[in-house]
């Protein structure tokens, strides 16, 4: 089961912290991704992390703004957003991957989902 929480409203240019825990399970096990849906729009990858954390790789759109990190001791995985943007507003979504891969970036390839946590960035 992953818990994610963190999401808020946020002025343009601020930031946000967002965490997603693994209960239940290591999460050292699995490659963990962050992703979005805007309203009326798709699913939209925005991060993964490798599972010893040591890779990672983004979404062109956030690049140098947000950043994925893990804790495997805590089974957490975090995403740190910063210079957000009114366009990131969306509903956040972590997802896990028990796989040998270094990285997943398409969501229906990842077996667990958290439940969503809102971000919204005024002007």
């Amino acid at each position: 089961q992953l818990q994610a929480s963190g999401g808020g409203l946020v002025q343009a240019g601020g930031s946000l912290r967002l965490s997603c825990a693994a209960a239940g399970r290591s999460s050292s096990n699995y490659v963990m991704g962050w992703f979005r849906q805007a309203p009326g729009k798709g699913c939209e990858f925005v991060a993964a992390i490798s599972r010893t954390g040591g890779s990672t790789n983004y979404a062109d759109s956030v690049k140098g703004r947000l950043t994925i990190s893990r804790d495997n001791a805590k089974n957490t995985v975090y995403l740190q957003m910063n210079s957000l943007k009114p366009e990131d507003t969306a509903v956040y979504y972590c997802a896990a991957k028990q796989t040998n891969r270094l990285l997943v970036r398409r969501d229906y390839e990842y077996d667990y989902w958290g439940q969503g946590t809102l971000v919204t960035v005024s002007s």
